[in-house]
């Protein structure tokens, strides 16, 4: 046989004040309560702690203007990447000269970074870049480098173009220039012409063996022909009896802004 349970709810009504009915709003109405009180509380911590609404909402809008930059250059630099393992590639007579092209611009790349970083992407002095590039090529018991020039503050879009640049230059002349013989010596300079508001920056090459234009350009001459351009600067390579000059000319405003 089935036993009726009684239904412990049946003798209650919706008018009365302990029906569940009445327990749930009542419950509803306390349970308000508290996200109420909550988010005063919260607020109250945020004005003891000095922030208001307008702090997190610039805070929160400074934030995605970081990420979007931060976004912009690593696509940037991924770009700058893919070019210079497609350009490595296409031109180096084998896997071997590839890999160590590829490397070595690489590390360049990263230097440049590493000097932007240290100055939180403001910029650098021209002559920090100058020896943070020619250092890995340098002898420190005997220097092969002379640096001369007044003080440039190159703005954080031109710092990588320059060092790239060098990179360049010091990789050519430790393979095939004055730094590929014991004697050889690189003299560095620049100077400001005020007047014209552009920079004159020499690469000279001494003491070297003999060299001649290339009959056919390579693609670290391109580079160094194109970051000049980018910079909106002049570049003439001359390969005179005494040694490889690099002479580039550049409006200031490209360095600066």
């Amino acid at each position: 046989m089935f036993r009726t349970v009684p239904d412990p709810y049946a003798s209650l009504d919706a008018s009365d004040p302990t029906s569940p009915q009445e327990e749930l709003a009542a419950e509803n109405v306390s349970l308000r309560l508290l996200l109420t009180q909550a988010k005063l509380s919260a607020e109250t911590l945020l004005e003891q702690a000095g922030i208001d609404a307008k702090e997190r909402e610039a805070a929160d809008k400074l934030q995605k203007l970081i990420l979007e930059e931060l976004h912009h250059r690593i696509k940037n630099t991924l770009a700058t990447v893919g070019a210079i393992a497609s350009q490595s590639l296409r031109n180096a007579p084998s896997t071997q000269h590839a890999q160590q092209a590829i490397e070595g611009r690489l590390l360049a790349l990263g230097r440049a970074h590493d000097l932007l970083l240290q100055a939180r992407w403001t910029g650098a002095e021209l002559r920090t870049i100058v020896k943070g590039a020619t250092e890995p090529f340098d002898n420190p018991d005997k220097p092969r480098f002379s640096i001369a020039g007044s003080d440039v503050q190159i703005a954080s879009g031109a710092v990588i173009a320059i060092a790239m640049t060098l990179n360049e230059l010091c990789t050519n002349t430790t393979k095939f220039g004055a730094l590929s013989v014991p004697a050889g010596h690189v003299a560095i300079s620049w100077a400001k012409d005020g007047p014209a508001s552009r920079l004159h920056f020499t690469w000279k090459e001494q003491d070297g063996p003999a060299v001649a234009a290339p009959t056919r350009q390579s693609f670290g001459t391109r580079l160094i022909e194109t970051l000049g351009r980018q910079l909106k600067g002049n570049v003439r390579l001359t390969y005179e009896p005494s040694g490889f000059v690099y002479f580039l000319d550049i409006p200031l405003l490209s360095l600066e802004s």
